[in-house]
């Protein structure tokens, strides 16, 4: 073989070495950048969920209406409540509607009841004055929130101590009204209206103070004590609360 035809098989193994070289380089840049990926080794224990999760994160469903209560005791809770006929349940099953009550998991010191079982204010405003004001005096402190995109129903309520602090409700008109605006709510301009403040329907005005009223009962939810549809649903997998029938009468 001369040096003419030298040439063009030195220029060929550089070429594969090239290739080579840079292939084995691509592979080892990769390996290195599964490496430098997050690993989570464990999820963090209920009284550690932060109130809001991170973008992406499983949410829990917000239910129409429900209880915060200031408590990490589940059996205090039920007791409290004489929730009937009691059994272990996971919190998508409880969402499910298939009791009346569900007790969530507590979670960043509060305790979640949710259910067809509570009382509606528009319904019956004495129920759930008695419902609060008899938990309040067991348990300290317990709020209520009901928020219906469709009819436009929304009510907040802070009890404590067995005393009502602070509470709303609209229902086609004001049911209750009871108690000085909170900072929170003066903070996120809700409106609320006064006894025998019965706006028309045709008032478009009143329509979206409704609407945004509907739309702000997360967020005082949220600065009273938390928001259900918050939740990481990762840390509620493993875990249960509890289910069952409301008691005769509230």
């Amino acid at each position: 073989m001369n040096g003419g035809d030298l040439i063009p098989v030195l220029l060929l193994a550089l070429l594969f070495c090239a290739l080579g070289g840079g292939t084995a380089m691509l592979l080892l840049a990769r390996r290195w950048a599964r490496e430098q990926r997050p690993t989570f080794e464990s999820i963090p224990q209920l009284d550690d969920v932060p109130e809001h999760s991170l973008p992406g994160t499983p949410r829990a469903t917000r239910p129409a209406c429900w209880l915060a209560i200031r408590s990490r005791n589940l059996s205090t809770v039920q007791a409290a409540l004489g929730l009937r006929n009691p059994r272990p349940c996971s919190w998508s099953e409880g969402l499910a509607g298939e009791r009346a009550l569900f007790i969530a998991p507590p979670i960043n010191g509060w305790t979640l009841v949710v259910g067809t079982g509570l009382p509606d204010p528009g319904d019956d405003v004495d129920a759930a004055f008695r419902l609060l004001r008899g938990l309040s005096r067991k348990l300290g402190h317990v709020q209520f929130f009901q928020a219906d995109p469709l009819l436009q129903h929304h009510a907040w309520v802070i009890a404590e101590s067995g005393r009502v602090v602070r509470a709303y409700a609209w229902a086609g008109a004001v049911v209750w009204n009871q108690g000085v605006k909170t900072t929170a709510e003066i903070a996120l301009g809700v409106k609320c209206f006064g006894y025998g403040e019965t706006p028309a329907t045709s008032d478009w005005t009143i329509a979206d103070f409704l609407v945004a009223n509907v739309e702000k009962v997360p967020h005082l939810a949220r600065r009273w004590s938390l928001d259900p549809a918050e939740i990481d649903l990762r840390v509620l997998a493993s875990v249960h609360g509890i289910t069952g029938q409301r008691p005769q009468r509230y």
